[in-house]
C-alpha cells in the first residue's frame, strides 16, 4: 500500500519539512520525497541533498547486518547481534575492569534525534559511569555557543525565527554560505533586500551568498575579530551607539569601549586586508539602521580565538542597540541537523540535560532523581572532543570507545593523527547506518536506522522542536541506537531506564530538562504535530513556547546583557617563509559534512566528485600551474594532493578546501587542532600552508 508521512530533512539545522511517499512501486528506496507547503521553514522548498536522500535507504548503500574483527589488522565479517552485542559489553567492560571507569569513552554526533543524543549520555553517566562523553559539535557551533551564554546568559541558535529575517533593515552575515550549506534559507536573505534591507557579507571568498550581498567584505582568514572591534571603533567614533539601551540593558561598556579605541581604521585596515572605505560604510550602514542583526557561522566561530571573535560581533550588536528588540539580534547559524539539540541533553563532557552545568549540585541532583541514581555517582566534567580523540589509547586515555553518528577519521582536525588515535584503542565499537572510513577501523560495526525507519525529535536551529516520523520499516538485520542501548545496559547490569521506543525518551527528556535552560517539559510529540513545532523554552503544556528571546530581559542574573570587551589576537599558527599562504575549509553545495552519506548519492556525487583546491590566478601563475592540475598543499601536519580551482573570487594569499573527501585530498589532514581555551572549538578555518605543482601523482 502507497502511504505518505509528513517527516523532516535529515541533514542542515534547517530541518526542512517534507513529505515522503513510500511503497512497493516508489523504487529500491522504497521512499520518494514530495514538497510540503505548509511547514513554514522551508515553506515546500528543498536543497539535492533533502530531495535525493531517500537513495541512502537503498539496501546496496548500507549495512545490514554487524560487523566483527576477530583479530587486530584482521578483516571484517558478518555477525549476528547476540553475538555484536556480547563483545561489545565484554569489551567495555574489561576495559572498565582493567583501567577504570573513565577509559571507556562515548563520542556522539550532532546529527543524532534529541532522544539518542539524551540517551547516549545517560548511559555513558549511569551504566559505564564515565566522565568521557563528547561529540562532534563541539567542532561546530561550541565557540558560538559559549559567546552567545557569556553575553546573555542562554545559548540558542537563533533567538528569533526565520521568518523575522526579511524584516530587519541591515544585516551582517559573518563567515556563512547558507547559498551552498542551507540554500532553502537563501530565500530570506533575498526577502531581506527585496524588503529595502541592506545584507553586508563577511567572507575571505566571494562565495555564491556574497555575490547576493549589497557589500562584500573580503578580510584574510583570522581577521574577522579585528573587523567587528574596527567596525565598533567606528560607530563610537561616529556617535551611533544607543546609549540609553547600553544604560538601561547592558553592563561592561566601559571595558568594550576601551577595547575598541584600540583598533583604528587604518590598524583594521593592515590587521585583515579590508580598505578603510569599506569598514566606513559597513559601520554606517549597520549603525544607522534602525533595526539589524549580525548572524555568525564557522567562519570566525572555528578559531582558536572564536568565542572572543562572536563576542565582538555581540558587542557591536549591543553597542547599536539590536539585540533583544523585535527585528534584531545576534544569532547562530547552526550546522548539523540536530547541532541545536545534540548540545542541549547531555552529549558534550560539562553538560547535563536541560543545558545543566555538570559541576552545579543542584543540577546534578535534578537530573539524578530523573534517572534514579545517587548524584554523587554522577561522574564530572570529562575531555572536550578534540582532547578526548588525541588521548585514545595513551596512559590516562579512553581505551575503549562507543562512536555514534560521526566520522572523525574524515572530519577531524589533524586527522591523520586522530586516525592512528582510534587504532591504538583495546577496542571500537561504531554505530552507523554506512561503513563509514571510521566503521572501517573499527573492531565491531553496528547498523542503524535511519531518519525515515524511526521517529525521533530535533530541535533546528531557531530552537523549533520538530518530529521526524517512522515512514517505513528497516531491513531485517538494522536496529535503533536506542535499542542497542537498552541491550548493552542490560548486559552491563542496568535493566531499567532505557526503553527502545522514542517517546517514552522524550518524555523522560521533558522531566529531565524541566527547569534548565533548554527546558522541553511542556512539548511533547502531540503537540510538536499538531503547531509545526515548539520553541524552548516551554516549560509547561499551557506555555505557547518563545519564538522571541530576551525582549523583555536577557538569561543573566540581573537581566542586562555582558559587553565581551575582547580584543584581537593573532591565530594559532600564522603564515611564515615555510608556510605562506592561509588555508580555510568549508563545504560545497552537493555534499554534506564527512560526505560519509552523501558520496553514496550518485546524484551528488556526480555534480562534486571529488576534492580540490582553489587558488587566486595571481597564485596559480606564480606555480605555473593550470585549471585541473594538481597540486600540493601541506602544512605542518600533513600533505595534501588535489586538482587545482583557478578562480578570481579567493583572496590570492588564501586557498581553499572542501572537507568532505577522505584520502589523499583530505582536508583535514592539514588543519590545527589548536583549542579555543573557552569553547575548545578547534582552529579549523585557518592555518598556515605551502601550495606546490604536483606532477605524476594520483589524486
Amino acid at each position: 500500500m502507497t502511504t505518505t508521512t509528513d517527516t523532516h530533512c535529515p541533514y542542515c539545522s534547517l530541518q526542512c519539512g517534507m513529505r515522503l511517499r513510500t511503497g512497493p512501486e516508489v523504487g529500491a528506496a522504497g521512499a520518494e520525497v514530495l514538497e510540503r507547503p505548509g511547514f513554514p521553514v522551508n515553506r515546500g522548498a528543498l536543497c539535492g541533498k533533502g530531495r535525493s536522500a531517500p537513495a541512502l535507504l537503498a539496501r546496496d548503500v548500507r549495512l545490514t547486518g554487524p560487523l566483527l574483527r576477530d583479530r587486530p589488522g584482521g578483516p571484517l565479517r558478518s555477525a549476528g547481534w547476540p553475538e555484536a552485542l556480547d563483545r561489545v559489553a565484554e569489551g567495555l567492560a574489561g576495559v572498565r575492569e582493567r583501567h577504570g571507569a573513565d577509559a571507556v569513552g562515548v563520542f556522539g554526533g550532532g546529527g543524532l534525534t534529541n532522544e539518542k543524543a539524551y540517551q547516549l549520555g545517560k548511559f555513558a553517566r549511569v551504566v559505564l559511569r564515565t566522565a568521557n562523553i563528547d561529540y562532534n559539535g563541539r567542532f561546530c557551533m561550541s565557540s558560538a555557543a559559549a559567546a552567545h551564554r557569556r553575553a546573555f546568559g542562554l545559548d540558542r541558535g537563533l533567538p528569533f525565527p526565520l521568518e523575522d529575517i526579511p524584516h530587519t533593515d541591515c544585516l551582517i552575515l559573518v563567515g556563512a554560505n547558507p547559498a551552498e550549506t542551507m540554500p532553502p534559507a537563501l530565500r530570506y536573505f533575498r526577502e531581506l533586500r527585496e524588503n529595502g534591507g541592506t545584507l553586508i557579507v563577511v567572507d575571505p571568498r566571494r562565495t555564491r551568498t556574497a555575490a547576493e550581498a549589497d557589500l562584500h567584505l573580503q578580510p584574510r582568514p583570522g581577521g574577522d575579530l579585528a573587523l567587528a572591534l574596527g567596525l565598533l571603533h567606528l560607530v563610537i567614533a561616529d556617535g551611533l551607539v544607543d546609549e540609553e539601551f547600553v544604560a538601561a540593558r547592558t553592563t561592561g561598556f566601559d571595558r568594550a569601549r576601551a577595547a575598541a579605541m584600540a583598533h583604528w581604521p587604518d590598524r583594521v585596515e593592515r590587521l585583515t586586508g579590508v580598505p578603510v572605505a569599506r569598514l566606513r560604510e559597513a559601520a554606517a550602514l549597520f549603525g544607522r539602521a534602525a533595526t539589524g542583526m549580525v548572524l555568525t557561522a564557522r567562519g570566525p566561530e572555528q578559531q582558536s580565538k572564536g568565542t572572543d571573535t562572536v563576542g565582538a560581533w555581540i558587542d557591536l550588536c549591543l553597542a547599536t542597540g539590536k539585540a533583544g528588540r523585535p527585528r534584531s539580534g545576534y544569532g547562530c547559524l547552526t550546522g548539523q541537523g540536530n547541532g541545536q539539540g545534540g548540545r542541549e541533553h547531555g552529549q558534550k563532557a560539562d553538560q547535563l540535560p536541560g543545558y545543566r552545568s555538570i559541576e552545579d549540585p543542584a543540577a546534578r541532583a535534578h537530573v539524578a532523581g530523573v534517572w534514579g541514581v545517587d548524584p554523587e555517582t554522577l561522574p564530572g566534567a570529562g575531555r572536550s572532543a578534540y582532547e578526548l580523540l588525541d588521548g585514545l589509547g595513551q596512559p590516562g586515555g579512553v581505551r575503549a570507545l562507543l562512536l555514534a553518528g560521526s566520522n572523525p577519521v574524515v572530519s577531524a582536525p589533524n586527522a591523520g593523527h586522530v586516525a592512528g588515535r582510534l587504532r591504538a584503542l583495546d577496542l571500537l565499537v561504531v554505530a552507523d547506518p554506512v561503513l563509514s572510513e571510521t566503521a572501517r577501523l573499527a573492531d565491531v560495526v553496528l547498523p542503524v536506522t535511519q531518519w525515515a525507519e524511526e521517529d525521533g525529535t530535533t530541535t533546528n536551529l531557531e530552537g523549533r522542536v520538530i518530529l521526524r516520523r517512522r515512514a517505513l520499516d528497516p531491513p531485517e538485520g538494522v536496529r535503533s541506537e536506542l535499542w542497542v542501548l537498552r541491550e548493552l545496559a542490560a548486559r552491563l547490569g542496568v535493566v531499567d531506564g532505557f526503553p527502545a521506543e522514542a517517546e517514552p525518551v522524550f518524555d523522560e527528556l521533558r522531566r529531565a530538562s524541566a527547569g534548565g535552560d533548554a527546558d522541553y517539559a511542556g512539548i511533547s510529540y502531540r503537540r510538536i504535530a499538531a503547531e509545526d513545532g515548539v520553541f524552548w523554552p516551554c516549560p509547561d503544556t499551557a506555555h505557547p513556547g518563545t519564538p522571541r528571546l530576551f525582549l523583555d530581559r536577557f538569561a543573566t542574573p540581573d537581566g542586562r546583557a555582558r559587553f565581551a570587551g575582547v580584543t584581537h589576537r593573532p591565530a594559532a599558527e600564522e603564515p611564515d617563509r615555510d608556510y605562506p599562504l592561509y588555508l580555510t575549509t568549508g563545504r560545497v553545495l552537493a555534499q554534506y559534512q564527512s560526505g560519509a552519506q552523501t558520496r553514496r548519492v550518485p546524484e551528488l556525487n556526480a555534480a562534486a566528485p571529488g576534492p580540490f583546491v582553489e587558488l587566486h590566478p595571481r597564485l596559480a601563475a606564480r606555480l605555473a600551474v593550470g585549471e585541473g592540475e594538481l597540486v600540493s598543499v601541506t602544512s605542518r601536519r600533513g600533505r595534501a594532493v588535489a586538482p587545482a580551482r583557478v578562480t578570481d573570487t579567493i583572496r590570492p594569499d588564501t586557498v581553499f578546501m572542501p572537507f568532505h573527501w577522505p584520502g589523499a585530498g583530505r582536508a583535514n589532514t592539514l588543519t590545527n587542532p589548536a583549542l579555543d581555551p573557552v569553547s575548545r572549538m578547534p582552529e579549523f578555518k585557518l592555518c598556515a600552508v605551502r601550495v606546490e605543482r604536483a606532477e605524476g601523482e594520483a589524486s
